[in-house]
């Protein structure tokens, strides 16, 4: 094998690429042969070649182009290639925050799967423990208690569009629900203009709301227009049962399953209310 005259199918075997690829760098001005012969119209390659295609290769597990590994090569410069290097990384930092955000939705969505499968579907009162929460909330224009199902799924918007003029991301449009405050709920007022999204505490979101961890009264239901019936059962059993509200009723959106009527939400959801036995 003469290293100072290598064939494509050397070269690319040497560098464990193809010889599609070297094609490829030679017409994008990445990298040409060395020789090329004029009447076979063959490519030959120095072995010291192999370290421009080292570069290009590392800057490719990089993310960069080809376009831009070109621009870097014919500038020259080490600042310059420093700096295009920095705003890689940050763009892939960017990127991976933006995938621990996705990740951290879809395993609330997984989590909450599995709790739909063990939580009581029947109306059952229930006990359930809680350790301390983190959510985002939005207050909307008009009560929840007032309104249909249409009323509700405009309060998501005014939700979305809350996420999105505060640049939080989309990504955590899950697991939503609705607060009535607890001056309110002692005084048996159900009315409730805010919505609540549940937060990862890994993710840093501003002006996030603590939810102390405590023990709740629980009930779950399918049945969007039974929530205010079941609120109103849940604060009677808790005045039978003599127990003392501590904190805020939240109504939280277990599974939002796929809208297979074209005008129709299906949601199980869980109401709770904070209490001290």
């Amino acid at each position: 094998m003469d290293l100072q005259r290598l064939t494509i199918g050397q070269m690319a075997q040497l560098n464990h690429i193809s010889e599609q690829t070297l094609r490829l760098y030679d017409r994008e001005g990445l990298l040409k042969a060395q020789e090329v012969d004029p009447e076979s119209g063959y490519r030959y390659y120095h072995i010291l070649q192999s370290a421009r295609i080292d570069l290009i290769q590392n800057m490719k597990r990089y993310g960069l182009t080809l376009k831009q590994i070109k621009d870097m090569l014919e500038n020259d410069d080490a600042d310059v290639i420093r700096q295009k290097l920095e705003m890689q990384s940050k763009d892939i930092e960017e990127r991976l925050q933006q995938l621990t955000r996705v990740k951290s939705s879809l395993n609330r969505v997984l989590d909450n799967y599995k709790r739909y499968e063990a939580l009581p579907k029947n109306g059952q009162i229930f006990l359930e423990y809680q350790s301390e929460r983190q959510i985002y909330r939005c207050e909307c224009e008009q009560d929840f208690f007032e309104q249909d199902e249409a009323g509700y799924e405009y309060m998501l918007r005014q939700l979305k569009q809350h996420l999105v003029s505060h640049d939080i991301p989309l990504s955590l449009f899950c697991n939503i629900g609705t607060i009535i405050r607890k001056e309110d709920l002692k005084l048996g007022r159900l009315t409730s203009k805010e919505v609540f999204l549940f937060v990862d505490e890994r993710i840093d979101i501003k002006d996030c709301e603590r939810v102390p961890a405590a023990t709740y009264v629980c009930m779950c239901s399918s049945d969007f227009s039974q929530e205010a019936e079941n609120a109103r059962t849940l604060l009677a059993y808790i005045e039978d049962m003599g127990y003392q509200i501590v904190g805020d009723y939240l109504c939280e959106a277990i599974i939002d399953f796929p809208v297979l009527e074209e005008k129709k939400r299906h949601i199980f959801s869980k109401i709770q209310i904070p209490v001290i036995l």
